[in-house]
């Protein structure tokens, strides 16, 4: 049985930071469903690994190892895509990173880096798709945001900014490219079990704390976010745009 609504046969996604974590899960659920994906990250031998992984469950998957912190990287990895691989329909601005440290205490050279990777490369890849989105009429944006997108807390001031900025940039895109047919949408993660979280996964006092913080009581499973990436892919959400959704169990709803 198909769901014409959600289904992603004939499109091709492409994934930034996604040879593990929340990525990777992303990329898997969209192969699922019936996308052909590309892989992006910098480190090629732990791309590979993932690919294989994917194409072993019988999935098209091809691997782009530029970095999207670099601005011309960006420009020339996306175009030869689009040149040798074909037209990208999907792409998922998942790359980011987490530094934590009081605030008074933070280096200014995370500060540029935690910009660069999370923020600096959702507008660096946004853009260069876009330009050929805007070209065919059509393209699925997606942009990783976080509940730190509307929340704070100790020790990560920096990467609470950059994550409200993606939800921002989320709604210019919106704002500047629905007209020529494109959706741009964001998901907020809330805590998720993740190798970016591990450290917090493994203390007790954290996760306490989390669990009794969170309506639904537990950390989140990455496979629960496919869902809303799928719906935002796919022509389910055709007059879906700027919206970020909240996939938290319940975490921004209450205090």
């Amino acid at each position: 049985m198909t769901f014409p609504l959600f289904d992603l046969s004939g499109s091709r996604a492409l994934v930034t930071g996604s040879s593990q974590g929340i990525g990777f899960a992303l990329a898997r659920g969209l192969a699922e469903h019936g996308a052909a994906i590309i892989l992006n990250g910098r480190d090629r031998d732990k791309l590979e690994n993932a690919a294989q992984s994917l194409r072993s469950a019988g999935h098209e998957v091809s691997v782009s190892d530029f970095d999207v912190t670099d601005h011309a990287a960006v420009g020339r990895g996306v175009n030869a895509i689009e040149k040798d691989i074909g037209p990208i329909d999907i792409l998922i601005n998942n790359a980011g990173m987490q530094f934590r440290t009081p605030l008074e205490d933070f280096p200014a050279d995370r500060w540029e880096q935690l910009l660069e990777t999370n923020i600096s490369s959702v507008f660096y890849v946004g853009q260069a798709v876009a330009r050929h989105m805007i070209g065919r009429g059509r393209g699925k944006i997606i942009n990783i945001a976080s509940v730190q997108s509307e929340l704070a807390r100790p020790g990560i001031a920096p990467y609470t900014a950059t994550k409200g900025a993606v939800k921002n940039l989320t709604r210019g895109m919106c704002t500047d490219w629905a007209r020529y047919g494109l959706q741009i949408n964001a998901i907020a993660p809330g805590y998720f079990k993740t190798p970016l979280n591990q450290a917090l996964v493994d203390s007790t006092e954290f996760s306490s704390w989390l669990e009794n913080r969170t309506p639904a009581g537990r950390w989140g499973n990455v496979e629960e976010l496919v869902g809303a990436a799928v719906f935002l892919a796919a022509r389910a959400s055709s007059f879906v745009n700027g919206h970020t959704l909240y996939v938290d169990g319940g975490i921004t709803t209450s205090l």
